[in-house]
């Protein structure tokens, strides 16, 4: 008899913790596939309320992250529990855990962790194939430092197959020694459900929200949302957004952070003062309101810092288009510039402002406005649950069906 497809079989999923993402995937893929998995969370942040350094407050999301699918939660035994350091994802009894699941695969979210480099080797010695799913990519520099790069190279060469969410992290891959055999395109994808700009109540929730705002009818709103910390570049939208002649344009900041004071401050003295709004941190069910009320979304961030930025794949399925920097992980394969947003130069005030003024001038003609959403709605249509898991699922059926090497 031939052998069982692996996607029929038992695959152990290693994530950090739940997420607003990933979760509502998960969900998916138990209803519409014959996946049998288990998902390993190492930290209970999103689920349990947790102080967020970047936020700079305690929360938790409130959307269902942990129905519909199986999963477990770890012990982390870490003092600093969390993702912003190697050691705070320690987890003892892992190991233990995946055995006594006896999977017949892992895939790995990340690995800059400890237990999941304990994992790794575990899964390497029991010779269980291995798939990673990461979404890295070297846009803004030519390639990594070396001996990072030589660890890299060797870690990569531990895994079956390799999914990748994008061109820019396709790249990354194949910097690295990844063959093209290994690599299955695998799009970072969010709810499509949940960001539906048709879902009852979406358009009237949008209006309440700037009738809130008060704002005109005929005003435009720019929406940064996310925290409000340098890497992101807030400090530079707002410079440029208080540069720009534009008198019916509104910019609306949501979020929290470092940064927010200062922000504010600034926008006080700014041209415009009563043209910039504050609104604090919203949590995941209040997103589609907002992205539906604003005209463009912005994510200006600089340095490595967005390896993909999801924020443009919710707002994009909302219908708004996005004005991005050049270091964004998705702008390759998502922003096409005057068709689905607009791209600038990371860093540079002077071309964030003036395509900026582009994309206003350009949604202000009620024609090109309704051709942008149109083009946004084609193209998202290959950025969903389903595709993922296409991809995921090629992945699999691909891995060999001999415990031992990769491939």
């Amino acid at each position: 008899m031939p052998a069982e497809p692996l996607h029929r079989r038992r695959v152990a999923i290693i994530l950090s913790h739940p997420t607003q993402y990933y979760s509502p995937w998960f969900r998916w893929l138990r209803s519409h596939t014959d996946l049998v998995f288990r998902v390993f969370y190492l930290w209970d942040f999103g689920i349990t309320a947790r102080h967020d350094p970047q936020f700079q407050k305690a929360f938790a999301w409130d959307v269902d992250l942990v129905s519909g699918y199986d999963w477990e939660m770890v012990g982390n035994s870490a003092r600093d529990p969390g993702t912003h350091h190697f050691w705070g994802l320690r987890n003892p009894g892992l190991l233990t855990r995946l055995a006594a699941w006896k999977p017949d695969a892992v895939l790995f979210f990340g690995y800059n962790w400890a237990s999941h480099l304990r994992a790794a080797l575990w899964a390497r010695r029991q010779g269980l194939p291995m798939i990673f799913r990461g979404d890295s990519h070297l846009l803004g520099r030519k390639r990594l430092p070396w001996l990072r790069a030589q660890l890299l190279r060797g870690f990569f060469r531990q895994f079956a197959a390799v999914t990748y969410v994008g061109a820019a992290n396709r790249a990354y891959f194949l910097s690295l020694g990844v063959p093209e055999s290994r690599l299955f395109f695998a799009p970072h994808s969010v709810n499509a459900a949940f960001f539906d700009p048709n879902q009852a109540g979406r358009r009237e929730a949008a209006a309440a929200r700037r009738l809130r705002l008060g704002v005109t009818p005929e005003a435009q709103i720019v929406l940064f949302a996310g925290k409000m910390v340098a890497a992101k570049g807030p400090k530079e939208l707002l410079a440029a957004f208080a540069a720009l002649d534009s008198p019916n344009a509104v910019l609306v900041f949501v979020g929290d952070g470092p940064e927010k004071a200062a922000l504010q401050a600034a926008a006080a003295a700014s041209p415009r003062p009563g043209a910039v709004h504050f609104l604090p941190f919203a949590n995941q069910s209040e997103m589609p309101a907002l992205y539906l009320a604003a005209d463009l979304f912005v994510l200006p961030s600089i340095g490595f810092y967005e390896t993909w930025g999801l924020a443009v794949n919710e707002a994009m399925h909302m219908g708004t288009p996005c004005l991005v920097s050049d270091r964004v992980g998705s702008q390759q394969d998502l922003v096409i510039a005057g068709q689905t947003g607009w791209v600038f130069r990371a860093g540079d005030t002077r071309d964030l402002q003036d395509q900026l003024g582009l994309a206003l001038t350009a949604l202000r003609d009620p024609g090109r406005r309704a051709q942008i959403r149109q083009t946004i709605a084609a193209k998202m249509a290959d950025y969903t649950y389903a595709a993922t898991t296409q991809g995921f699922l090629r992945a699999l059926d691909r891995l060999p069906r001999e415990a031992g090497s990769p491939g």
